[in-house]
C-alpha cells in the first residue's frame, strides 16, 4: 500500500501549499552528510527532493504542505525538546524503511498508548517522532 501511495505522489504534482498565519511551513533538519539525509527521508517518507538556485537540496513533505533543507554546521537534535513527528500511512512498514535506511528506533512503538507513535535517530542524531492517526 505504500509503495502505491509514493507512487501516486511521485507521478502526480503536489498539492499547492496552504498558506496562514500560524503554519509551520519550513524545517532545517541538521545533518552531518546532505545527500546522505536527503536519501534517507526520501526513501523512508516519500518526500521529494529538489534543487534550489543555489544548489543546495531542498524537500517538499509527502503531501507538498511542508519544506525545507539539511544545513551542516548544527548539532543534531538528539535529545527530545521540540520534538516533530512525521504523520505516516503505516507505522510498522515505515519503522523497517527507518532501519534499513541507517535510522535507529529509540522509542518503540506502543509506548504513548494509546497513540500510535515511536521515536527514532535518523544518520545524522537527529530524534523525530512516527505518528499513525488512529482512524
Amino acid at each position: 500500500m505504500y509503495t502505491r501511495l509514493a507512487r501516486a505522489v511521485v507521478s502526480s504534482p503536489p498539492m499547492p501549499p496552504t498558506y496562514g498565519n500560524g503554519k509551520v511551513c519550513y524545517i532545517e533538519i541538521p545533518a552531518t552528510e546532505v545527500r546522505q539525509s536527503a536519501d534517507f527521508y526520501a526513501a523512508a517518507f516519500g518526500w521529494q527532493l529538489r534543487t534550489r538556485g543555489d544548489g543546495a537540496i531542498a524537500f517538499d513533505d509527502g503531501v507538498g504542505q511542508v519544506s525545507g533543507t539539511w544545513v551542516l554546521g548544527r548539532p543534531p537534535m538528539s535529545s527530545v525538546g521540540l520534538l516533530i513527528y512525521i504523520m505516516v500511512d503505516d507505522i510498522e512498514a515505515t519503522i523497517q524503511k527507518v532501519v534499513a535506511g541507517g535510522g535507529e528506533i529509540v522509542q518503540p512503538l506502543g509506548a504513548d498508548a494509546p497513540e500510535i507513535t515511536a521515536r527514532f535517530r535518523d544518520p545524522a542524531g537527529n530524534v523525530l517522532g512516527l505518528y499513525k492517526d488512529r482512524g
